[in-house]
Parts: structure tokens; C-alpha cells; sequence
């Protein structure tokens, strides 16, 4: 069985396509524990699975794994692993229908739905810090602390995410790895980004390092 990741890049769609592509293709090269979830809320149902035949042909050319976000339907169809958001179908209602082998991770904000996230493979549980890529969300961020509290109280790893970056990372030991979006996406080395998050959920570089730039967003999280 493979490992689980420890780094998942959240789809944009809003940005350029190739811009889009080129920095999840640089991210994915630097192994098999960088995944990506296909996330684009309110696209049309075919532009949605479309996309995620796209990704899935990305990923399975680099042995990364493929989350869909929410669409049993279309994870199912490309060979994708799920991701349940809040508010939807539990771990319960959607396992029975997944191959096996295939992982399911869930969404957390609070105590109510980490008991909800039993069954999980993962969780990703935000946000920790006020996230740059979601400048609307008016949910108080959790903090390291409020993290831990939730992580501690969960029944599977969980990645950290909303305003992720290489220097918060290490303040968060906790977490067996991060779920990001521009701290990637918008990076000018989408590549050395990603292995300073790995190493930060690895502990293989002290707190202090150099570490890549802050992209825009992120310095504005």
C-alpha cells in the first residue's frame, strides 16, 4: 500500500490553465507524496470531469495520487481517490462504494465534524491560518493550538490547512503534512516549495532553514 501524502495541492481554476498545470506539474516532481485534489466548485458537470481527467493523466504519468472533491461519480470514473467536504455524505455513506484501496479524506473545522471523520484516511482540518487564496472566509482561523486540539482528537492523520507556508509550517509538528493552494500555485519554485513543506511534516530541516520566498498571497494571508 502506498504511503499516504503528506502535501496536497488544492486546484485553483481561476488562474491561467497552463499556469495552472506548469505549477502542479513542478510540485508533483518532487514525489510520490505530493498529491492533488481537484477542487472547482460550481464548474459545470462535464468541465468538472473533464478537468479531472486531465489531472488524473498528470498524476498517474508521476505516480501521485488524485483527489476529487466532493464527486463520487467523477472519482470513480478517473480512478481518483475522495475528498468529502463539510455539510455532504460522511465517510460512512461513501466508502461501501470505493474500490478498495482507495483513500478517503474529509474536511474539519470543528469537534462535531472530527467525530463525523471516522472511517477517514485523512482529514484536513482548516482554517489554521487566515487563508490567502479565501480572503471572503470569516471563520476565525484555529491557530497551532486549535489544530492540535482537533488533531488530537481525530482518529487519522490530519494536514493542516489555510494559509500554509513553509515557515508556518514548522510551528505546527502535529500535523502529518499540509494541504496548500497559492503557497504552490502562486510560487515563483513551485518545486523547492514543495519539498520545504515535505520537510517541515518530515522534521528533515530545522526551524530556521532557508526556506523558498513567500508567494504574494502568502505574505498577504
Amino acid at each position: 500500500m502506498p504511503a499516504l501524502p503528506r502535501l496536497i495541492v488544492i486546484t485553483d481554476w481561476r488562474l491561467p490553465r497552463t499556469r495552472l498545470l506548469s505549477a502542479l506539474e513542478r510540485a508533483l516532481e518532487v514525489g510520490p507524496t505530493v498529491a492533488v485534489q481537484h477542487r472547482h466548485p460550481d464548474a459545470p458537470a462535464r468541465t468538472f470531469l473533464e478537468e479531472a481527467r486531465l489531472l488524473a493523466a498528470l498524476c498517474q504519468a508521476r505516480g501521485n495520487p488524485l483527489f476529487v472533491n466532493g464527486r463520487l461519480d467523477v472519482a470513480l470514473l478517473v480512478g481518483a481517490h475522495l475528498h468529502l467536504p463539510a455539510r455532504g455524505p460522511t465517510v460512512e455513506d461513501a466508502r461501501p462504494y470505493l474500490p478498495a484501496g482507495r483513500w478517503v479524506s474529509a474536511a474539519v473545522h470543528d469537534a462535531d465534524e472530527a467525530r463525523l471523520a471516522r472511517g477517514a484516511d485523512l482529514a484536513l482540518v482548516s482554517p489554521v491560518y487566515a487563508p490567502g487564496s479565501k480572503p471572503g472566509d470569516s471563520r476565525a482561523p484555529l491557530g497551532p493550538e486549535g489544530f492540535r486540539a482537533l488533531a488530537a482528537a481525530l482518529p487519522c492523520p490530519a494536514l493542516a490547512l489555510g494559509g500554509i507556508t513553509p515557515e508556518r509550517a514548522f510551528l505546527l509538528p502535529e500535523a502529518h503534512g499540509f494541504a496548500v493552494i497559492s503557497a504552490i500555485l502562486e510560487a515563483e519554485d513551485p518545486a523547492a516549495t514543495a519539498r520545504a513543506l515535505l520537510a517541515a511534516a518530515t522534521r528533515a530541516v530545522e526551524p530556521g532553514a532557508p526556506l523558498p520566498p513567500a508567494s504574494p498571497r502568502q505574505e498577504r494571508a
